[in-house]
C-alpha cells in the first residue's frame, strides 16, 4: 500500500483543507541581490540645483559602482524646478543607464519621495540630499540591515555617538533642540530625525507612505514616528556630516511647519486617524521568545506596567476601604477592599503585564493570585493588628500603615506573580504569551 504524501502546504484541518502558510512579516525577510530589477533606488530631490547636480550624480554613480555589487538606480525628483536642473538631469540620465529623472508639477521634498518610493520597483528605497554634506561611506552601512532583513528602516544620524560633524553653532543649537522637542512631545526614541540621508524597505514603505500626509521637510519626521509607533526597527548609522553654507532650506518656516506637523500627528493618533494598532499588527516585530533559563524577558517594561497597575488598584483599594471602614470595621473592610482589587489586579496584569491572552489557565492563575492575596492579607492585616494592639490610632496613622504594609505587599506580589503565577515555564500550550 502506498503511503500518502504529506501536503506542501502543511497539515491539513479538519475540513480537509491545506493549513493556512503564514507570510512573513513585511520587512523580516533578505533581499534577493541577483536579477535585473534594481535592488536600491537612490532619490535626489531638487529644487533648482542646476549647479550642484550634475557633481552629486557623477560622485554617486561612482561610488555605487564601485561598492554595490548588485543593480541601483538613482531617480532624480525634480521639485518644479524654474532653472536649468530638468535639462541637466536629463543630459545625465543619456549619459548613465542607471539614472532616472521624474519631474513634478508642484514643489516639496516629501511629496517628491512620496511619489517616487510608491511607484519605484527596487527593494530598497533611499534618499540623500544633493549637497552630499553625508559622506558618502555610510551609505553601505545604512542599507546593508535592510538587505538582510535586520531592520525596516535606517537613518543617519548627526547626533549618534561617533558621528563626525562640522556646522555652525546656529544649526547644531537648532537641530538639538528640535530633537528634544521630538523625545518630549512624541516619546521619539531616535536621535535625528532631520538628515538627510535615510533608507527604508520597500515592502514597509508600501504599508506606511499611505498614512504620511506632510509633503516638506516633516514628511521624514512623520515617517519616523509612525514607523515607531508601528513597532518597526529603525537602525541608526553615525555620519560624518560637513554642513552646506550655501543651504537654501527656511530655517524658521521650516520650524513653524515641524511644530504644526507635532500637533498634527498627536491629535491624529489620539483621534485614530492614524490607524497605529493595525499597522502594529501588521508590521511590528514580535518579542523575542525566551528559553534559557535566568534570562529576564523585558523586565523594565513589566516593572513600569507592573507599577501602574500597581497605583490604580492601591488607590481603589484605599477608596474601598475608606467607604467600608465605618460600616463594618477596619479588620472586615480591609478583607473586602483587598479581596475585589486583588481579582482585578490579577487580571489586568495577566494581561498587560505579563502578556497573557486568551482563557487558557485563567482559573490556575487566579487561583494562584487569591494566594498571593492571602500573604498580602497577611501582611496587611498583621500591620493593622499590630498597629491596634501597641496605640490607638486615627485614620491617618491607619491610612498611612496600611499603605506602607500595600507597598511591601506589592514588591511581594509582583515576584510571585513574576516568578510563580505567569512564569513563562509554567504556561500550558493553550496560552498565548
Amino acid at each position: 500500500m502506498n503511503a500518502t504524501a504529506p501536503s506542501r502546504n502543511g497539515a491539513e484541518n479538519g475540513a480537509g483543507a491545506p493549513a493556512q502558510v503564514p507570510q512573513p512579516r513585511p520587512g523580516s525577510t533578505p533581499v534577493g541581490l541577483g536579477g535585473p530589477q534594481p535592488v536600491l533606488d537612490v532619490v535626489i530631490p531638487v529644487y533648482n540645483e542646476e549647479t550642484d547636480l550634475e557633481p552629486c550624480i557623477r560622485r554617486l554613480h561612482a561610488h555605487l559602482e564601485e561598492h554595490a555589487g548588485y543593480a541601483y538606480r538613482i531617480t532624480i525628483a525634480d521639485n518644479a524646478s524654474t532653472d536649468k536642473t530638468l535639462h541637466v538631469a536629463e543630459t545625465l540620465v543619456r549619459e548613465f543607464a542607471q539614472v532616472e529623472v521624474r519631474h513634478l508639477d508642484e514643489k516639496g521634498r516629501g511629496r517628491a519621495l512620496n511619489a517616487v518610493w510608491s511607484t519605484s520597483d527596487a527593494q530598497v528605497l533611499a534618499y540623500m540630499d544633493v549637497d552630499l554634506s553625508t559622506d558618502l561611506a555610510a551609505l553601505q552601512p545604512l542599507v546593508a540591515p535592510l538587505l538582510s532583513g535586520h531592520s525596516d528602516l535606517a537613518i543617519g544620524s548627526r547626533l549618534a555617538r561617533g558621528a563626525r560633524v562640522v556646522r555652525g553653532p546656529k544649526r547644531e543649537f537648532i537641530s538639538r533642540c528640535y530633537n528634544l522637542i521630538l523625545r518630549s512631545a512624541l516619546a521619539a526614541r531616535f536621535s535625528d530625525a532631520q538628515c538627510g540621508f535615510k533608507a527604508i524597505r520597500a515592502d514597509v514603505a508600501r504599508r506606511l507612505l499611505p498614512h504620511v500626509q506632510d509633503t516638506g521637510w516633516f514628511f521624514d519626521t512623520e515617517l519616523l514616528v509612525l514607523a515607531q509607533r508601528s513597532g518597526l526597527r529603525i537602525h541608526e548609522v553615525p555620519v560624518d556630516w560637513v554642513d552646506d553654507p550655501e543651504s537654501s532650506v527656511h530655517i524658521v518656516k521650516t520650524a513653524t511647519a515641524d511644530l504644526k506637523g507635532i500637533v498634527r500627528i498627536t491629535r491624529a493618533t489620539l483621534t485614530g486617524e492614524i490607524p497605529v494598532r493595525r499597522l502594529r499588527e501588521q508590521l511590528g516585530r514580535e518579542p523575542i521568545g525566551v528559553t534559557a533559563p535566568g534570562v529576564s524577558p523585558g523586565l523594565v517594561k513589566q516593572l513600569v506596567r507592573f507599577a501602574v497597575v500597581g497605583v490604580a488598584s492601591t488607590a481603589a483599594y484605599l477608596l474601598l476601604f475608606l467607604l467600608l471602614r465605618n460600616g463594618i470595621g477596619s479588620q472586615p473592610a480591609n478583607f473586602l477592599a483587598l479581596f475585589v482589587t486583588a481579582v482585578a489586579n490579577t487580571a489586568v496584569n495577566r494581561r498587560v503585564t505579563f502578556g497573557v491572552r486568551g482563557r487558557g489557565g485563567a482559573g490556575r492563575h487566579q487561583f494562584e493570585g487569591l494566594i498571593v492575596f492571602g500573604l498580602g492579607l497577611v501582611l496587611t492585616s498583621g500591620s493593622l493588628a499590630l498597629l491596634n494592639h501597641t496605640t490607638h490610632p486615627g485614620l491617618g496613622l491607619e491610612t498611612t500603615v496600611l499603605v506602607l504594609a500595600n507597598l511591601a505587599a506589592t514588591v511581594l506580589r509582583f515576584l510571585l506573580l513574576r516568578g510563580w503565577v505567569f512564569n513563562l515555564r509554567r504556561r500550558p500550550s493553550e496560552e498565548t504569551p
